[in-house]
């Protein structure tokens, strides 16, 4: 039999520390909460079947949910975007997110997945009104400390954030096959995660996070035209902003970000990511950079304050 190729590391904007606690978590499925052999959906959920539902990430710093209620109001306005109804107040949603945190006895340093599909179908096919048992809500927890052992390595991919009538990447939902795709042609060409661009041929994001560059101590990122709304991509801008470090949402091209002082990525997992290379491109000093890390003190201290 021959050898099976030997599997790359694996490091990604997610890379987590292995925890130990994780072989016991308990996670809330529609109203219980249970271990992870109870924590089952049928194969005719509208999320397995379609990619049809709606999701957050959030983490748990100090026992504080960070931005819970911007989360909130994230995901409801999204499952109002799709003609889903949750079939619960933000509250008793809040309300889940903690009960799951106490039956887990978890207090920091902690990531959560919160989904809602539109549940179970009563044929497999697509039209939503065959999902008639109403939603369904599950909420995974894990002990997650992010551990990436170096910047991260981007490559640039042919798969583009499209245009809001096919499908709007403000959107968070569980169609994710496109950058999924992305994804796979970064690993492909040896890159940790994809850059992606606009319909216009601008830097955009990256298949999972929001993208920063830093030039003379200035901080660039996209429009927001084609990109997830990220609320950590928001946080970063607003205190920029507040410390007075000048920072635009523009169109740019990739020239400009080969020749970035910086560059990292946002999202609610790794806060904020160096990037050590794009497309083979050392990125400044291939390394977390002086700007960079101001942002990151910053956006502690408001998770602080939160």
């Amino acid at each position: 039999m021959p050898d099976l190729p030997e599997k790359k590391p694996y490091v990604s904007t997610h890379k987590a520390e292995e925890d130990p606690r994780n072989e016991t978590l308990l996670y809330y499925v529609n109203g219980r909460i249970v271990p992870r052999s109870e924590a089952v959906v049928s194969i005719y959920d509208s999320g397995f079947m379609l990619g049809d539902g709606v999701w957050e990430g959030m983490r748990l710093y100090d026992g504080k949910w960070a931005f819970i209620d911007e989360h909130m109001e994230r995901l409801f306005e999204a499952a109002k975007a799709i003609d889903m109804d949750i079939g619960m107040t933000r509250d008793q949603v809040k309300q889940a997110v903690f009960d799951t945190q106490a039956a887990n006895d978890m207090t920091t340093d902690v990531h959560c997945r919160l989904m809602v599909t539109r549940g179970v179908k009563t044929r497999p096919f697509q039209n939503p009104r065959l999902s008639q048992q109403g939603p369904t809500v599950a909420i995974i927890m894990e002990h997650s400390k992010p551990s990436i052992p170096r910047p991260i390595r981007l490559a640039t991919v042919p798969h583009l954030r499209g245009l809001p009538m096919t499908q709007d990447p403000k959107l968070n939902s569980h169609s994710k096959l496109n950058c999924i795709l992305a994804c796979i042609a970064a690993d492909k060409a040896g890159a940790d995660e994809a850059l992606m661009l606009d319909i216009h041929g601008f830097v955009n994001t990256t298949n999972s996070c929001n993208f920063f560059i830093v030039k003379k101590g200035e901080v660039w990122t996209s429009t927001g035209d084609y990109c997830m709304n990220g609320i950590t991509r928001r946080k970063v801008i607003d205190v920029c902003r507040a410390a007075g470090i000048p920072v635009h949402e523009r169109n740019f091209s990739l020239v400009d970000t080969y020749v970035a002082d910086e560059a990292f990525l946002t999202g609610t997992f790794g806060a904020q990511t160096p990037i050590g290379t794009i497309d083979g491109r050392q990125i400044g000093a291939g390394e977390m950079g002086p700007v960079t890390l101001r942002i990151r003190a910053l956006y502690k201290e408001l998770v602080a304050r939160a």
